[in-house]
């Protein structure tokens, strides 16, 4: 799961939790929306430690090496 689907679902849950006032026979549309809030932050936290632990350090400076060849004119 992406960080893009992960905010997604908190998006979704967010929308079924607070500003959903339709009733479904035997589903609570507001726990359903809890859920759904909850498996996106798990998954966004998820992705963001895969996407830190990925990166490698940069080296700040490189070392180069310059050859002089002999002046010809």
């Amino acid at each position: 799961m992406g960080i893009g689907t992960s905010l997604f679902l908190i998006a979704i849950g967010a929308i079924l939790k607070f500003a959903v006032t339709a009733s479904i026979s035997g589903v609570s549309l507001a726990t359903v929306g809890v859920i759904l809030m909850v498996v996106g932050i798990l998954g966004l936290v998820i992705s963001l430690l895969f996407l830190l632990q990925a990166r490698e350090p940069r080296p700040v400076a490189r070392e180069r090496v310059v050859e002089r060849r002999p002046d010809v004119y």
